[in-house]
């Protein structure tokens, strides 16, 4: 799972490069905004091996609700989108884990390096943004449905103004045949009396 770290920092000759855009780093899944093992130890600077044996020895830290481990779906699923590099080729041979943001700042927390520290606001910044921009969408979703409505409703006016229109044309290019009205006899008709 090797990601591009070509727009990456090193902060010292020690450390691992610091991705700059952490964004494109969460994904959703199951419904929840993620970000992978690999890639908070990345921004945290230690092996993915390691970062996860922190994690494992402070499994009570880390609810379902913090962290969860991928399905091979969802693992396919990543793959296919990301080009992440498949199993048996240099990969992962276990499933990643997925954190949402407490469990990304809980596992800064357990790490306890001062770049971890560091580098969870980093990574909070950039859920809160991910919140901000779904917001907006929402919104924005919001505002046209709205406004299709309004368009519908007056699309639905100006229809029927138009089919009217079109019927009083036809009548006049072509007018119904013209029934000529019975006349009445003149003169006097008696009236038949039925006789028993």
């Amino acid at each position: 799972m090797k990601k591009d770290m070509s727009k990456s920092v090193n902060v010292s000759k020690n450390e691992f490069p610091i991705p700059l855009d952490i964004e494109p780093l969460i994904h959703t899944i199951r419904d929840q905004k993620v970000i992978l093992d690999s890639d908070l130890a990345a921004i945290y600077g230690v092996p993915t091996y390691r970062f996860n044996e922190a994690v494992n020895r402070t499994h009570n830290r880390f609810p379902s609700y913090f962290m969860f481990q991928l399905n091979s779906q969802e693992l396919t699923t990543l793959t296919s989108q990301n080009a992440m590099s498949k199993t048996g080729r240099g990969g992962r041979r276990t499933l990643p884990y997925a954190f949402t943001e407490h469990g990304a700042v809980m596992a800064a927390n357990i790490l306890r390096s001062p770049r971890a520290v560091q580098m969870s606001v980093f990574v909070v910044r950039a859920f809160m943004k991910m919140r901000q921009m779904i917001v907006v969408q929402q919104d924005l979703a919001r505002e046209l449905a709205e406004l299709e409505n309004k368009l519908t409703k007056r699309l639905n006016v100006h229809e029927s103004a138009i089919v009217k229109v079109i019927q009083e044309l036809i009548l006049i290019l072509n007018p119904p045949p013209k029934q000529i009205p019975i006349k009445k006899k003149i003169g006097f008709q008696a009236k038949q009396t039925i006789s028993k």
